[in-house]
């Protein structure tokens, strides 16, 4: 019955090599039946140092802001009577991309800014605070290995979490098509790794960052291992001493998680917004978000650098 079940499971995972063409198409009828509520945005590049901060303003956000408000509102009225919301069990139909894993599927994001947002949702509740394991990785490289993206996991409210749910991230590249690759690019190009270890130099706060050594042709298992090694490596380095008997071990504090194919970084954070502006995975990636014009001009004279040592901690 369990090898039955096992043989079934794994004829609905998602065909290798469809994951792109299964995205694009469901983000089309997504977009079509309205479960894809995408918001419209303009970018604004500031420069400073050796990164472009892309920083976009939410031109129509009082309709996320709605949607958000009507789900605080059912949240409230679900713990009142000891319940609990959760957008993915069950997740919505219309925005089901594909099975990836026995443990994780893959969603688009309801409220994307970016087109093709994917997310890396566990099957079964996990919590967005409990370390990223090896049947993540797994995923998340079955997902990289097919879009190259930009990976990302917000590690609690504090990192700019807003579901308990355990999920990671992949955006498409390039960020800024005919713009720009990566806000990051110069910065982690002038990196001087030591044994594949470094930290971007216009960052004046703790981070971590190492390059990823993976053949594209890795099989995936054996890649999410080296991914799985190098997130330990991350952690230890930003002073996380790790329980490596406890497979599903708690964050010891919140903490931003980025990568590519090519490199990995943590982010360990101190708060999750300063000034009013919020800041998740991607503010560390060159890529903020704002309110509107008013918050644009703040952020310009607080500058980038400034808002994101605010809510991280000091080297």
């Amino acid at each position: 019955m369990e090898e039955s079940a096992t043989n079934h499971l794994n004829h609905s995972l998602i065909q290798p090599g469809t994951l792109w063409s299964e995205t694009t198409l469901r983000t089309k009828t997504a977009r079509a039946s309205g479960a894809l509520k995408s918001i419209e945005t303009e970018y604004h590049l500031i420069q400073q140092q050796d990164i472009s901060f892309v920083v976009r303003t939410l031109s129509n956000l009082a309709r996320k802001e709605h949607a958000l408000k009507q789900q605080r509102e059912q949240e409230t009225k679900l713990h009142k009577i000891g319940q609990r919301i959760d957008p993915f069990l069950p997740y919505e139909p219309d925005l089901f991309v594909g099975n990836i894993s026995s443990t994780h599927l893959c969603l688009l994001n309801k409220f994307n800014v970016v087109d093709n947002h994917l997310l890396i949702v566990t099957r079964a509740f996990e919590e967005q605070t409990d370390l990223l394991n090896l049947e993540d990785f797994v995923a998340l490289w079955s997902c990289m290995q097919e879009i190259e993206g930009l990976a990302f996991f917000n590690g609690g409210k504090t990192a700019g979490a807003s579901q308990r749910h355990k999920h990671l991230q992949l955006i498409p590249l390039p960020f800024l098509p005919d713009v720009m690759y990566l806000p990051l690019d110069q910065a982690i190009n002038q990196i001087t790794f030591k044994n594949s270890l470094g930290k971007i130099d216009s960052f004046p706060f703790c981070h971590s960052i190492t390059t990823l050594d993976i053949s594209p042709h890795c099989p995936v298992e054996i890649a999410a291992k080296i991914m799985l090694r190098s997130y330990h490596r991350l952690l230890n380095q930003v002073g996380w001493k790790l329980d490596n008997s406890n497979l599903r071990q708690k964050q010891p504090m919140a903490y931003n998680f980025l990568a590519t194919r090519n490199w990995m970084m943590i982010v360990p954070r101190s708060q999750e917004s300063f000034q009013n502006i919020s800041i998740n995975s991607l503010g560390f990636a060159g890529s903020l978000f704002v309110r509107d014009h008013a918050s644009l001009e703040l952020l310009k004279k607080l500058t980038p650098l400034k808002l994101l040592t605010k809510v991280a901690f000091g080297n």
